[in-house]
């Protein structure tokens, strides 16, 4: 149904090893813990790493995600598209962690495994609270800018995508959990690059000041355009995240695969 290549595995294993050693080089150290916070340099670096580097084979179920929100919200990046985005982008977190306090209380007479899942629960919470002020912060942004948002197109079309979404999610996971993780994969990478690929199409962005509506939770940044790098280095972080999990998919296997930090000064990719 989902598969991946073996290249793709590998170099999802490969790459997350780097990417983590940007967390010892955070710029805003007071901010929520997360994906790792980057600068101006390491942000515009890691914006010609998504747009010099390929898409993942995304499958087709992927596929038939991204065509109903072309169709719906046009094929360009906007921010009232990334709303969408991100409206249903936390739905896969909340359906593992689901999936994840059903089987702590499976096996809660197993002390050793209960600890891995219940690792995996955080990890995915983490994530998904992440995935909200992406969400928080992009319909701050729509509001400023007066973007007119409907709601059968912005409240209701979203509700239902992501309701579907939810319980694919959900399903897969429950059958074979490799499957839900490469299709966030899928998910994730798409949203990384059109957040890079946007950003980069709308130069007017770097003199546009981030309103720092979220700072204290989120991080300020020195401009609109260094707040949505960030947000897409995010979905990559994300992304290989869900890479990783395809190695060890099942809680019986959670925390089998370890991250090896990278070389000092050697940037994620």
């Amino acid at each position: 149904m989902i598969s991946m290549t073996k290249t793709e595995k590998e170099r999802g294993v490969d790459i997350v090893t780097t990417a983590t050693a940007s967390i010892a080089r955070i710029d805003h150290p007071d901010t929520a813990a997360g994906p790792p916070k980057l600068g101006p340099g390491q942000l515009r670096a890691a914006q010609e790493d998504t747009l010099g580097a390929p898409r993942l084979h995304y499958s087709r179920m992927a596929r038939a995600l991204f065509k109903i929100t072309d169709l719906a919200y046009g094929r360009q990046g906007s921010i009232v598209k990334f709303v969408m985005l991100e409206y249903i982008a936390r739905v896969p977190y909340q359906a593992w962690e689901r999936v994840g306090y059903l089987a702590l209380a499976r096996y809660r007479g197993r002390s050793a495994l209960a600890k891995r899942v219940a690792g995996r629960i955080t990890a995915t919470r983490a994530e998904q609270d992440n995935e909200q002020w992406h969400l928080l912060i992009l319909q701050d942004l729509a509001q400023r800018r007066g973007l007119r948002q409907s709601f059968l197109r912005h409240r209701l079309a979203p509700w239902l995508i992501a309701f579907c979404y939810y319980h694919v999610s959900w399903l897969m996971f429950i059958v074979k959990p490799e499957w839900s993780y490469r299709l966030n994969a899928d998910f994730e990478d798409h949203a990384e690059h059109e957040y890079m690929s946007y950003v980069a199409g709308h130069r007017d962005l770097e003199n546009q000041p981030d309103p720092g509506t979220y700072r204290d939770m989120y991080g300020h940044y020195r401009s609109l355009a260094d707040l949505l790098r960030q947000i897409g280095h995010d979905e990559r972080i994300h992304k290989l995240d869900s890479l990783v999990n395809l190695t060890a998919p099942r809680f019986q296997q959670a925390g089998q695969h370890t991250r090896e930090p990278a070389r000092p000064g050697q940037a994620s990719s």
